[in-house]
């Protein structure tokens, strides 16, 4: 099995800015929810395109994300081909292998995967996300010295590795599905590229 993803990866949760989970401290809470998102720029799997697809994941964890099993729900780009969600599938379930798959360690519960029409859109500054009725995300960077981004690297929990994380807040999160509803703003954000393969 070969493929290769790249392009630019999001996420806001309930933790304050910046959220603590990515040095493996506990959450600023006590627990975690967040939202995450990845656009496609440039991907194949088994000769497959996936170029233009996004993918949005929702995830809660009751306690310390790095000890405590993660509820988590998967939502796939209702404009992929069936091949193509089936691809998606493999890949971000972590069957695909890959850093997927060290992530996917990480879930005790796969509480539902949907087909879902998902827009994603990104600035400079500032990315958004939309799930169908389900999710609408937007964070925008924190503005730092002489104005330029902060940027965390080399954090120890990372969903995109060897990438440079932009903090962010999250200017609004709103998801409702599985039985949970959160409305939340101002609380963390980050984004960066990111680049998967197997």
């Amino acid at each position: 099995m070969s493929w290769n993803i790249s392009g630019n990866y999001f996420e806001s949760c309930n933790c304050e800015s910046a959220c603590p989970c990515v040095f493996l401290s506990a959450p600023t809470t006590g627990e975690c929810t967040a939202l995450l998102g990845w656009h496609i720029d440039d991907g194949v799997y088994e000769g497959l395109r996936l170029d233009g697809l996004n993918i949005s994941l929702a995830v809660h964890s009751s306690g310390h994300m790095a000890t405590t099993p993660w509820r988590a729900a998967l939502y796939l780009d209702d404009r992929a081909t069936p091949e193509q969600q089936e691809a998606l599938g493999a890949i971000f379930s972590g069957a695909a292998g890959g850093h997927p798959a060290v992530l996917a360690n990480h879930i005790g519960e796969v509480i539902g995967v949907t087909v879902a029409p998902i827009t994603f859109d990104g600035s400079d500054a500032s990315r958004a996300l939309r799930v169908g009725e389900t999710a609408d995300l937007k964070i925008t960077a924190i503005a730092g010295q002489g104005g330029e981004k902060v940027t965390i690297a080399n954090h120890p929990l990372a969903v995109a590795p060897g990438q440079q994380l932009v903090a962010a807040r999250a200017d609004h999160l709103h998801y409702a599905d599985h039985g949970y509803e959160w409305e939340l703003s101002q609380t963390n954000g980050f984004y960066s590229p990111f680049a998967y393969k197997a």
